[in-house]
């Protein structure tokens, strides 16, 4: 016997039947958007005729942890290049839950490099210039074979 009614299954005829039979005095359904939307526009006439107002609800249930706040936060700390692990340092926020706040933001996958873009372009400039490769990671302190790993996939 309430005036209020939370439904989370859709509304049929016989449903609507049994909610007004054990509720007589019913003022208001509640139910999600989604519900809402795929109702009857004939059922929900009905019961306004009967003067029961159907009201759709945006969230019942758990309330999030982490607001919109922290979203933003995480999302933000990513792009100035922090790596997940860094964040959930920074901000107490469990790993797992960083890639949940992420969002559809695409993380860069990898190790970085282990030199900078400068360093890099000073390899393939010298290599053009005919410097041989022992002699570039002889000057650059850069093991041979990445010198030879650099050149080959820049």
């Amino acid at each position: 016997m309430a005036e209020k009614v939370h439904l989370n299954q859709p509304l049929t005829s016989r449903r609507i039947i049994e909610i007004l039979e054990k509720n007589p005095d019913l003022k208001k359904i509640t139910c999600p958007i989604s519900l809402y939307h795929r109702t009857s526009k004939r059922y929900l006439e009905a019961l306004e005729e009967l003067g029961v107002e159907v009201e759709p609800v945006k969230r019942i249930g758990r309330p999030r942890k982490y607001t919109e706040k922290d979203v933003k936060m995480v999302q933000n700390l990513l792009r100035e290049g922090k790596t997940p692990k860094q964040i959930s340092g920074i901000t107490d926020i469990p790993l797992k839950t960083v890639y949940y706040l992420k969002g559809d933001m695409k993380l860069k996958r990898g190790k970085k490099r282990k030199y900078d873009k400068n360093t890099r372009l000073r390899v393939r400039e010298m290599a053009r210039k005919g410097v041989p490769a022992r002699k570039i990671s002889e000057e650059l302190g850069i093991p041979l074979r990445t010198v030879y790993y650099i050149l080959k996939n820049g």
